[in-house]
């Protein structure tokens, strides 16, 4: 779990405060990933607190986060770092998030990304790492997994070293977040809620936070309140569905968007939204609910995405889909391999 957050509004004004008896030395910066959608907006990056050597290093968040990355920007870290680094801090939503967890981790532990894709597989703890979401729904900010695209998977970095030592929720820094995306990002959270409320792997703990969780969703995403008042409430409620599925596991819609996001490069909120759109069968007052909330936004999804994949191509996304065994698992029970077939995943994915 997350040792410290500080949540409220105007909160990312502390940043300064809470990370500079963190500073190893002068020479030792922190580094500064943020979405590239901030460059050039003074209104957040003037108030980023640079001293010594410290560096703000734009990433684009258009494309999923990918081990290659990950290696490339720490070895640019190391080079440019003489003696350490103090800290890693994201700012943006669930992909710089993901990449700061990811780059915290690879500064203290050899080898590639790619070889710590699975269930704590990470032996040595991660540097100082602060998460800042500019965006809510996704649970980045809260999980113990760092989800990255690799050459042969999509696959989380999860371990006890990669939730953030610190956490900054300032619902301010969401006010411009676009209605698709935020619709979307919101959905993640929901999805969160319906896999882990319903899953073989519920207990107290995690049924506490997605209840509550859960309710949130309904009050942003069905009712009428102020844009204020909702952006505070999905903060919240993307801690809290991070939260429920800290202690247990998310579903099929989360298996088979990876498979999506994998082959064809599509952004991990849409990609659960297109794939929950056809899960009656699994979570039938869930989808309905979705479905209710994408009417009421006037929200469209992309249709026909898979139309023209030959075999070998949703022979990939498959193969994908079901490495994620916890998953099925926690959806369906032990049994899950009587029920789920590749004919029947190829039957789902055909439908989108």
């Amino acid at each position: 779990m997350v040792p410290r957050v500080i949540f409220g509004r105007g909160s990312f004004n502390q940043l300064s405060e809470i990370i500079s008896p963190k500073r190893l030395n002068v020479n030792a910066p922190f580094i500064f990933l943020v979405d590239d959608v901030f460059k050039g907006n003074a209104w957040l990056t003037s108030r980023i607190p640079l001293a010594y050597e410290d560096k703000v290093i734009y990433i684009s968040a258009k494309e999923e986060p990918k081990t290659s990355q990950v290696d490339s920007l720490v070895e640019d870290i190391i080079l440019t770092s003489r003696q350490g680094t103090s800290g890693i801090i994201g700012i943006g939503g669930g992909t710089l998030l993901d990449l700061a967890k990811a780059v915290a981790i690879m500064l203290t532990n050899e080898g590639e990304a790619k070889d710590y894709q699975g269930w704590d597989l990470v032996k040595n703890p991660a540097i100082y790492h602060v998460g800042i979401p500019t965006i809510s729904g996704t649970g980045a900010e809260v999980s113990r997994t760092t989800v990255l695209t690799g050459p042969e998977m999509k696959l989380g970095i999860n371990s006890d070293f990669t939730p953030f030592d610190q956490v900054i929720l300032d619902p301010e820094l969401t006010k411009d977040v676009p209605k698709n995306q935020w619709f979307y990002t919101g959905m993640d959270c929901y999805i969160h809620c319906i896999e882990s409320l319903t899953g073989s792997y519920l207990n107290s703990f995690s049924q506490s936070y997605g209840d509550i969780s859960l309710q949130l969703c309904k009050e942003i995403f069905l009712g009428d309140m102020s844009e204020t008042e909702s952006q505070d409430k999905l903060m919240m409620a993307s801690w809290h569905g991070g939260m429920s599925i800290a202690y247990s596991q998310v579903g099929v819609a989360h298996a088979m968007s990876y498979g999506l996001s994998y082959l064809l490069g599509i952004k991990h909120g849409i990609g659960n939204c297109i794939v929950f759109d056809h899960l009656e069968e699994f979570y039938p007052e869930g989808v309905a609910l979705f479905k209710a909330m994408k009417k009421k936004h006037h929200i469209e999804l992309p249709k026909g995405i898979c139309a023209n994949l030959d075999d070998s191509e949703f022979d990939v996304m498959i193969n994908i889909s079901l490495s994620l065994e916890p998953l099925w698992e926690n959806a369906l029970g032990k049994h899950w391999k009587k029920t789920i077939t590749r004919e029947k995943l190829k039957h789902l994915y055909q439908k989108m």
